[in-house]
């Protein structure tokens, strides 16, 4: 075979090399540890990125890619994606490592891995229980856990007060520099819906399928409630043809309940639970 047709195999190759790195790196904050005390720099000196027009990454865009023997598809662009759900952080397990975009894995830099946003993207994370917002640039893949949506460096994480309790529920923002312009705290100000805080937030639920047809959420709801997930509730919308039954436990106090819970779908074959804000 010609040099020239063997290129875009290498760069195929290259690219899962890079993503099967990464896909290690992205399990709950629980298996991974804080640097050292007295080794974290004052995160105060530490700036948020600002945003600006990159080229995409070329190893860290593959249109689909297989992690944990799950599919994964990268989006085209970041422009308008808008998600809550619960945020979690890696560390010194991965400090140096080469990240899905082919950088070095900084835990003192703002940045943060995602599954499907193009590489890199910037994002405003705002924690929904304390009203903290920071933007970080996500150059990495991952969480690789079902109701994560988001993993920060560790430094992001420090930020947003959420470094000690691992996990922390949070809504993520695409800023596309030119078209989305960001214009600084608050966040509330921002967001369609006021960001609640803990006192006052609404119901936290986890949803873990979405069904046209009655008798297989119930189903699906009669099988999780015996293995002792919690209370399991049937959540009917639409009309005719458009009726969807959801599949939903809770709601959930914090995030480690929400982990528990879908850790426990998990291991019943039950994957691809997010996280519901109501």
């Amino acid at each position: 075979m010609a040099p020239e047709n063997r290129r875009p195999w290498v760069v195929m190759v290259i690219a899962a090399v890079i993503l099967a790195g990464c896909a290690r790196a992205h399990w709950p904050a629980e298996g991974d540890s804080a640097p050292r005390p007295g080794s974290v720099p004052n995160i105060a000196s530490i700036p948020d990125p600002v945003p600006r027009n990159e080229p995409h990454s070329r190893y860290g865009n593959p249109a689909s890619y297989e992690v944990f023997g799950r599919t994964y598809y990268t989006m085209d662009s970041a422009e308008g994606y808008v998600e809550r759900g619960v945020a979690s952080w890696y560390g010194t397990k991965f400090h140096g490592r080469r990240t899905s975009s082919g950088e070095p894995y900084d835990m003192y830099a703002m940045t943060a891995a995602h599954t499907r946003l193009p590489l890199p993207t910037y994002v405003r994370v705002t924690h929904l229980e304390n009203n903290r917002s920071i933007i970080v640039r996500v150059n990495d893949r991952g969480p690789f856990v079902d109701n994560r949506i988001i993993d920060l460096s560790y430094v992001a994480a420090k930020k947003l007060d959420m470094h000690e309790q691992g996990t922390a529920p949070v809504e993520v923002r695409a800023i596309v520099p030119g078209r989305q312009p960001d214009t600084g705290p608050p966040a509330a100000r921002r967001i369609s819906q006021p960001v609640s805080t803990a006192s006052d937030s609404g119901p936290v639920f986890l949803q873990f399928g979405a069904f046209y047809s009655r008798e297989n959420a119930e189903k699906l709801r009669r099988q999780l409630e015996s293995r002792d997930i919690g209370p399991v509730f049937i959540h009917e919308s639409g009309q005719g043809e458009a009726r969807l039954f959801r599949v939903r436990a809770g709601p959930a106090s914090n995030s480690r309940e929400l982990d528990r819970m879908s850790s426990a779908a998990a291991k019943m074959g039950v994957y691809g639970t997010h996280v519901v804000f109501d």
